[in-house]
């Protein structure tokens, strides 16, 4: 059995106990079809392990993974919509299957339910209390770097730092939110478990970053490669290395980045990939991604927790794990010769 089967199993009874006992059965039966179409549960792992890494028992995390999975459930539902994906986890999104409104309805209701899990949490009222700040504030982040990312494009070329200020919102708030609030339910200090957070949120840069690159040289389960060039207005690391790399490229990039999506055709999508492999981009997107490694495994807050650092190395070794054969040859040797 896998270590944490039996927490991660209790957190999916939680969640579908949570959608299914709503007022209105309809709704949270949507909210449900949508959680258990899957996904790797990170968020909910992460609740989990790092209270263990804190020296904590498993189970007292199973409330507030799932608290935090739920969160991260309404953002992807909200994206999908945004974005015009249509499939999420190789299945059709919930806005495609049932509607616009219903979809926005299922995901707000994810996020109330989100804050219901909390009242599960077994920990003091005040740390209960902590825990619904700590959930507002990403809340609040996940949402401001939504917005951000979709005027990314709108104030010229993006730089490296606007890009990962978006992420640090849209994604990072969410890797952040179950170490800050494990750490919480651990004993240990708000200004303890805010550092640790403040850390750990890299983790988000980095697997936003392995999506850019599975969304152009592998399988995200959302429509087809390079779906991302095709919504209109959208940035990736890609975008921002290529145009830092070409600058002549610009109007030629952003013609296709910001046409409707059903103007952007399969020819030009391949052309950009095709660009961004033999321009450097990919090249520069690895270096990005090694640098960040570094950061977290040098970090003085996560290095001087050993158990912590562990957790966090065994989250950068599954980032990496499905795109490292993109890693061009160069930057793989580059990294050899330095170890």
């Amino acid at each position: 059995m896998p270590p944490y089967a039996a927490e991660l199993a209790r957190i999916e009874v939680l969640m579908q106990k949570l959608c299914t006992d709503s007022t209105n059965r309809q709704l949270g039966q949507l909210a449900w079809e949508h959680i258990a179409t899957g996904g790797k549960r990170l968020r909910a792992r992460l609740a989990v392990q790092t209270v263990c890494a804190h020296g904590a028992r498993a189970d007292l995390g199973i409330a507030w993974g799932a608290a935090c999975e739920l969160l991260h459930n309404a953002s992807l539902i909200h994206d999908d919509i945004e974005d015009g994906d249509r499939f999420r986890r190789g299945k059709p999104a919930l806005w495609a299957r049932y509607g616009t409104a219903q979809a926005i309805n299922a995901g707000d209701l994810c996020i109330a339910l989100s804050y219901a899990a909390i009242a599960s949490v077994p920990v003091s009222d005040a740390v209960r209390w902590q825990l619904t700040s700590v959930m507002t504030q990403a809340s609040r982040r996940i949402v401001e770097g939504q917005a951000a990312e979709l005027d990314l494009l709108s104030s010229g070329v993006p730089s490296w730092r606007d890009y990962a200020a978006c992420v640090e919102g849209k994604t990072a708030a969410l890797f952040g939110l179950p170490i800050e609030g494990a750490a919480l339910i651990a004993g240990r200090s708000c200004a303890e478990a805010m550092a640790l957070a403040h850390r750990c949120r890299q983790l988000g840069l980095l697997f936003q970053i392995q999506d850019d690159i599975l969304d152009l040289f592998g399988s995200n389960g959302r429509d087809m490669p390079g779906s991302d060039l095709a919504q209109s207005g959208k940035a990736s690391a890609f975008v921002v290395e290529h145009l830092r790399l070409h600058v002549s490229d610009v109007d030629w990039l952003m013609r296709i980045l910001t046409a409707p999506r059903k103007e952007t055709s399969r020819q030009q999508i391949d052309e950009v990939i095709q660009r961004f492999a033999d321009g450097g981009a990919l090249a520069a997107v690895w270096q990005r991604i090694d640098e960040i490694r570094c950061e977290l495994v040098e970090s003085q807050e996560i290095s001087r927790e050993p158990a912590l650092a562990a957790l966090v190395q065994e989250f950068v070794a599954a980032a990496l794990r499905p795109v490292e054969h993109t890693r061009p040859r160069a930057v793989a040797d580059g990294l050899g010769s330095n170890g």
